[in-house]
């Protein structure tokens, strides 16, 4: 027994082309392309905000010194946290700054999970896939019955397909969506945390309202 028995391309073409058509069929493109991308994140340490409070903090402490005016000079390189600052410097109120931070957090959660989905329609697909392989195999050998050479080979084709779908299905789909979702669940949960230090640094920098002007009227001396 070899490796190399239990390769067949026409099996495989079978499986992983059909799973990439089904995955094109179902899923948006822009939800597709960001699945695919999403491999690049798998091998990263998972998200944290403690960095990113540390960073609010330092800006706390330049605000105060300086004013909210110094922190637009600040770089930022997380876009969230820029988003929320730039508001800040603009005198957007903690109520306003907040919200934005959550609708931010929601699109991010809504993107993460899209890409998850895409991952598990992958999974669904995959042994259908190798189900048609399995009834292209049998049809080519019931239909050359009186050739052993091509009955082994179509055998193969049917039996190897079945594998391919389970393999893909169950050791590459469904890992890498259970792994994506994790990660967003850890990274919206982690994104939660800036929400109170970035609404109560914008209701300190905040400009107070202009207290209003008591005019005392002009007595008029009549001759």
């Amino acid at each position: 027994m070899t490796p190399g028995m239990f390769f067949d391309p026409y099996a495989a073409v079978i499986v992983i082309g059909g799973t990439a058509v089904a995955a094109m069929l179902r899923t948006r493109a822009d939800d597709l392309g960001r699945a695919l991308r999403a491999l690049a994140t798998l091998p990263r340490r998972r998200f944290s905000a403690d960095p990113l409070l540390e960073q609010i903090a330092s800006l706390s402490r330049i605000a105060q010194r300086h004013g909210a005016v110094a922190l637009d000079r600040s770089v930022i390189a997380d876009a969230d946290l820029a988003t929320a600052i730039t508001m800040i410097v603009d005198g957007e109120g903690a109520e306003a700054v907040a919200e934005e931070l959550r609708r931010r957090r929601r699109a991010r959660a809504e993107r993460h999970a899209a890409a998850a989905d895409a991952w598990s329609a992958m999974a669904e697909a995959a042994p259908a896939m190798g189900m048609v392989g399995t009834l292209v195999g049998l049809v080519a050998m019931f239909t050359q019955m009186s050739d052993p050479r091509a009955i082994g080979q179509a055998m193969a084709v049917a039996l190897l397909a079945t594998l391919y779908g389970a393999l893909l299905a169950n050791l590459v789909a469904l890992p890498i969506a259970a792994r994506l979702r994790a990660a967003g669940r850890i990274e919206a949960s982690e994104r939660a945390r800036i929400e109170a230090p970035v609404a109560e640094l914008a209701a300190r920098e905040a400009p107070r309202a202009c207290r209003p002007v008591s005019f005392s009227p002009v007595r008029e001396d009549v001759a």
